[in-house]
């Protein structure tokens, strides 16, 4: 199985940047979107029902912010929408599609640079997205854990780590929950693949920075331990246009 996971930055500009080429020629098991910017019934049927695959949606309940959706060949078993708290649910930032070897968390975790009341929310929605996978896991599920995750866990994930130092993305605190979540066995795939530097998943828009490679790797698919062994690949694909950020994707043996 092939999985894919792409912030979009607004699925409907994506859209009219070729997404559906890129995903026709890719044809993946599953795509996990964040960052969609759109309700449903602001989209019309080829974004819906895009053909040969289940559409899943999660928008914000605030219109053109966050969202996420997933498309997939396969149809799960069973589709949820949130953690179940609603102070971070009317945002639209998680789905979660079970399937026969394990749960898929598609997820747009709070970006905290716009100040202090955001950076609260962005550490309390880790904490709480913690719990909520850890209580899966007590349920006897494996994950895959993909998305945004707006941080960039160590030096070597993005180009100037001092400068960036005080910034939301890179701070202590921030990191610091990474580190905590991968010591509850949650392995970060692509780093047990690709251990060398300026590998990356998002450049700002100024400045030309992509061109120059001057970026962060903020996104992630997290496995977990008894899962990781299933997974074959894990990469990135920063030549894909369309957004800030590029699609990753990882494939894993599963039914």
């Amino acid at each position: 199985m092939r999985i894919f996971s792409w912030n979009v930055n607004g699925l409907r500009a994506v859209v009219k940047k070729g997404f559906f080429d890129w995903l026709n020629t890719e044809s993946p098991d599953v795509v996990c979107l964040q960052e969609i910017k759109a309700r449903t019934e602001d989209l019309d049927e080829t974004i819906l029902n895009p053909e040969g695959y289940h559409a899943y949606w999660n928008p914000a309940v605030r219109k053109g912010y966050s969202g996420v959706a997933v498309y997939s060949k396969k149809e799960p078993k069973s589709v949820h929408l949130g953690i179940g708290i609603e102070h971070f649910d009317i945002e639209g930032r998680v789905i979660r599609l079970e399937f026969e070897d394990f749960d898929l968390l598609n997820v747009y975790f709070p970006n905290g640079t716009s100040g202090s009341e955001r950076l609260e929310y962005k550490m309390a929605f880790y904490d709480a997205f913690l719990d909520h996978c850890e209580q899966l896991r007590a349920e006897g599920k494996e994950l895959v854990i993909t998305g945004d995750v707006n941080t960039a866990h160590k030096a070597i994930d993005l180009k100037n780590p001092k400068s960036n130092a005080k910034n939301s993305g890179f701070l202590p605190e921030e990191r610091a929950w990474v580190d905590s979540f991968v010591s509850h066995g949650y392995i970060d795939s692509f780093r047990e693949f690709h251990p060398e530097p300026e590998q990356y998943t998002w450049w700002s828009y100024r400045f030309n920075v992509r061109a120059k490679n001057v970026g962060w790797r903020i996104d992630y698919f997290f496995i977990t331990e008894k899962l990781m062994a299933k997974v074959k690949d894990s990469f990135i694909c920063p030549l894909v246009m369309g957004s800030d950020h590029c699609p990753l994707g990882i494939d894993i043996k599963a039914k």
